[in-house]
């Protein structure tokens, strides 16, 4: 089996820690290690290094080398621009899929946290048998709802379809994105519904079967990247052709147009976080909301529900009677905002673009 991870997002949202000369996925937000490596940590030793795949931006490969030394360079994948999920995805799946098309591949993101790692695991090998035994198929992994969130993803799921060594394949029914707040409880409270993660478990053969049915512009043009005989001719191909590929997220290119007939759910909760943004960073690290999260030399003195992460060894941040706060002190900027605020920092860096503060994005 093969697994890619997903590794070429700047993550506006976790600014002014992620920024687009270094983003968040090869930041140290957690621990000693950054997200990117936690990620290839998890799989391991079920995945040796050679059958796992990094796709990011060319710009970003030394930091893969530096941080993934174990991963073959063969099988780092750099979009020489970027062309939303839809492209990459195709791009990924298809370099991997000219060797080993029927093979079980797996779509996962650096960014995200599972604290079941052990779970995690065993869907993953059960989820890989299923596709070996239902080739044209897919199955994504979703996590059971922990609330009514309203800036994630939901999948709508079925009946049980099958069960192998205690992992349950329920039926799908259908996607839906970041729903309003409202439609949001309903999804909690229904029992049919679950976070989606954007995890999923196919083959190359099948997902590239969708692109050239649904996206056949999208399509033509990977095949003129994909017709290659060397690593050299691969990536001449890749810089030629890979900015005629058509801009498009991958739900729009191929999930929104899914047969739900082949596709099926697994639902756990494997102690999945995105921590993408810095209030989901927080609901992942803390107990109870009321917690103070911090990193670094910080003190917080009557003070409850913050988020405090210091980057500078010289410097000690202090807070006091503060509730719902953020603070993030890097060498150039001291982020202070309300946490229930942090939906609007991507707007405010967005705002620099083309002024004299576009250096800090």
């Amino acid at each position: 089996m093969k697994a890619v991870i997903f590794a070429g997002g700047v993550g506006t949202r976790l600014w002014p820690l992620s920024r687009k000369k270094k983003p968040k996925q090869f930041e140290k937000v957690i621990g000693d290690k950054s997200t990117l490596q936690l990620a290839v940590k998890k799989l391991q030793p079920e995945f040796t290094p050679e059958d796992i795949y990094i796709s990011t931006g060319v710009q970003y490969v030394d930091m893969v080398k530096k941080q993934l030394p174990q991963i073959p360079t063969e099988n780092i994948i750099a979009e020489p621009m970027k062309r939303d999920v839809g492209p990459a995805v195709a791009l990924a799946i298809g370099y991997i899929g000219k060797q080993t098309p029927d093979e079980p591949i797996m779509i996962l993101w650096s960014d995200h946290l599972v604290s079941e790692v052990n779970l995690f695991k065993k869907i993953i090998v059960q989820s890989s048998h299923f596709v070996e035994k239902k080739k044209d198929s897919i199955v994504f992994i979703g996590q059971t709802a922990r609330f009514a969130s309203d800036n994630l993803g939901w999948i709508e799921f079925g009946e049980t379809v099958d069960m192998s060594e205690d992992v349950t394949f329920k039926s799908f029914k259908g996607f839906r994105y970041r729903p309003d707040a409202k439609t949001a409880e309903t999804f909690y409270t229904s029992g049919h519904h679950c976070w989606n993660l954007g995890y999923f478990i196919s083959t190359p053969r099948f997902i590239l079967s969708l692109f050239e049915k649904h996206t056949p512009e999208l399509y033509k043009t990977l095949q003129k990247i994909l017709s290659f005989s060397s690593n050299h001719e691969f990536q001449k191909n890749l810089e030629t052709h890979y900015n005629e590929m058509p801009e498009i997220s991958f739900d729009n290119a191929i999930l929104e147009k899914l047969d739900p007939s082949c596709s099926y759910v697994v639902v756990e909760d494997i102690g999945w976080s995105d921590v993408g943004a810095w209030e989901a960073l927080k609901e992942a690290l803390e107990q109870k909301r009321e917690d103070n999260i911090t990193k670094g030399k910080a003190m917080l003195q009557d003070s409850e529900d913050n988020l405090v992460y210091n980057y500078q060894d010289d410097k000690m941040v202090v807070g006091v009677g503060l509730s719902d706060t953020l603070i993030v002190n890097t060498d150039d900027i001291l982020l202070v905002a309300r946490k229930s605020d942090v939906k609007k920092i991507k707007k405010l860096v967005e705002s620099f673009q083309g002024t004299e503060n576009e250096y800090l994005t």
